[in-house]
């Protein structure tokens, strides 16, 4: 028996009834040799940690812009640590941890530069809109490996996409459970963050939250992993309680650091660079790499500029916006 077959004979004895097993996969766009040692899902995990685009997470804002300080969440550490929540909530459920953490380590691989605030302003520049999860789709479909994609199975492309609150909810409950995990990861780590930066502090966070989930971030991550463990089967859910308790503090999230007065002037510089590059590379398509170019050609010049501007990381972005707009100072003796 080869490696991969003792795998999914595994899963069929031990995961759940409600599990995506690896041999139920609706497979792929391509069809592919099975791996001998891996099943198509680890497969597609590899794929996505060894690719270009998750690489460059490492450089794209979660909350705070380009911080001065090494404890900061990334987008690539956030990504991380989705994952890590994620392959908890599965392996608690017997379901499948190899397709959760493939969707998770995925989940945001179409992510601006400049987190929400890139996003926002490509959705207003690009005519057919823009939205992360379908980039991330994209990204895997059509970017990655120089435009020829990653060939991901279905269950993991679909729980790509479905991540976002606003997108519908992927077909199988890994996707469902990175759904879930997403947000308990972002809020209470960019509470930590928020807390080191100097914008809010912990005796700020409103009371009930605290209450019901938890004083600290590990208290408050145990309990929303607990309510979706105790009150998950055949779908993934929180207790009332703690999904009321959640809301609430979502809620001062938004309010006290998403949208607080201390990020936002930084918030709208970065999104003056995103839209300024955007129209630079509208005029100037051949500036741009090939691959771009001949999406460009193909599909059109705003999708093949917002597929390259989507790419770039902070630093990218703010180096090419200096190059062009930000004079350059005289090299010492060039005028006698």
């Amino acid at each position: 028996m080869l490696p991969r077959e003792r795998i999914m004979a595994n899963e069929r004895l031990t995961l759940s009834e409600y599990a995506c097993k690896a041999e139920d996969s609706r497979g792929r766009q391509v069809y592919e040799k099975p791996c001998d040692f891996r099943t198509d899902f680890q497969r597609d995990r590899d794929r996505i940690i060894h690719c270009n685009s998750f690489r460059r997470l490492k450089h794209k804002t979660q909350v705070f812009l380009i911080p001065h300080s090494d404890h900061y969440r990334t987008r690539l550490t956030h990504t991380l640590e989705v994952s890590q929540i994620s392959r908890t909530v599965a392996c608690a459920l017997g379901l499948n941890e190899d397709l959760t953490e493939a969707v998770a380590l995925g989940h945001d691989l179409g992510h601006t530069p400049f987190g929400h605030d890139g996003e926002r302003i490509l959705n207003k520049l690009m005519p057919c809109g823009f939205a992360h999860n379908l980039q991330s789709r994209r990204v895997v479909e059509r970017l990655e490996k120089d435009g020829q994609g990653l060939n991901l199975t279905f269950e993991v492309v679909d729980g790509i996409v479905g991540h976002r609150g606003s997108s519908a909810l992927p077909v199988t409950l890994e996707g469902r459970v990175v759904r879930f995990c997403d947000k308990i990861a972002y809020i209470n780590h960019d509470i930590e963050d928020a807390i080191r930066g100097g914008v809010i502090t912990a005796q700020m966070l409103p009371e009930k939250p605290v209450r019901i989930l938890g004083k600290t971030k590990s208290e408050r991550i145990t309990s929303l992993v607990r309510s979706l463990v105790e009150n998950s089967g055949s779908d993934i859910l929180f207790d009332s309680t703690t999904e009321e308790a959640f809301g609430e503090l979502r809620e001062f999230m938004f309010e006290k650091v998403y949208r607080a007065a201390p990020t936002i002037a930084e918030k709208d510089k970065a999104s003056r660079i995103v839209e300024y590059l955007f129209g630079y590379f509208l005029k100037h398509k051949d500036e741009m790499p090939p691959l771009y170019i001949e999406i460009a050609d193909s599909e059109g010049i705003e999708r093949a500029v917002g597929d390259y501007i989507s790419g770039m990381t902070d630093e990218y972005a703010v180096d090419y916006f200096k190059k062009l707009f930000i004079p350059k100072g005289w090299n010492k003796g060039y005028i006698d």
